[in-house]
């Protein structure tokens, strides 16, 4: 059976309690923790930065952690990310002048490297650099802000990202965020995605486990 990775995205998480709360959804069964960075200028809206990132590893947090760079530019904070303890660096290719040489910087620091596409980008000019990348990562909303709806026509594109990946590397992940419930999830693995970052509808859930349990049951059914 195929197994899909839960991601829980912290933008939804309490921040009052961080790292409880992690625990607790970690505990639960999420396999692992992803950041959204942003910093009101490449989006508008800001969030957290590497001091986050380090004091959850701190705190005993040992889950991937999945950071996506929201940011412009990106290279200084993919080695801050990096030394606090990251194990994704995700980046958008038009956030950077030189994509291929950010991507390498992320392998060279020891993170796996990750490009993400909004839902407006096509995914033109993946081919060339796919070989520089270990995962790749739709966003089905426009990034910004949780709690979003999920956009529908992101399926097909992820249909067509996983035709990529399969003719390119077949290890390449492919990676959801964005609108990711209950209700969506089984269509979204049916197109292909194999991270399901989740914050929304699992933050507001009343029990962690159980929200987690049903995931994975609609998971299995692709």
């Amino acid at each position: 059976m195929k197994t899909h990775t839960i991601a829980a995205s912290i933008l939804s998480a309490d921040f009052a309690n961080l790292g409880q709360n992690i625990n607790e959804v970690l505990l639960a069964g999420a396999d692992w923790i992803h950041f959204d960075v942003m910093d009101n200028h490449y989006v508008p809206n800001l969030t957290i930065g590497s001091m986050v990132c380090e004091a959850l590893r701190k705190y005993g947090i040992i889950a991937p952690i999945d950071v996506h760079l929201m940011v412009s530019p990106v290279d200084r904070l993919i080695k801050d990310f990096a030394k606090a303890g990251a194990s994704y660096i995700t980046i958008h290719d038009d956030a950077t002048p030189h994509v291929e040489d950010s991507l390498r910087l992320i392998r060279s620091l020891g993170c796996k490297a990750g490009i993400a596409f909004n839902p407006s980008t096509p995914l033109n000019g993946l081919d060339k650099i796919i070989n520089l990348v270990d995962l790749i990562l739709l966003m089905s909303v426009n990034p910004g802000f949780g709690g979003q709806k999920f956009i529908v026509d992101t399926l097909p594109k992820l249909i067509l990202a996983k035709e990529l990946i399969k003719k390119h590397n077949p290890l390449i992940l492919l990676e959801i965020d964005g609108g990711v419930k209950l209700e969506n999830i089984k269509e979204i693995t049916i197109a292909g995605a194999d991270v399901l970052v989740i914050g929304t509808a699992l933050f507001n859930s009343p029990n962690y486990r159980s929200f987690i349990s049903e995931a994975r049951k609609l998971c299995s059914l692709d």
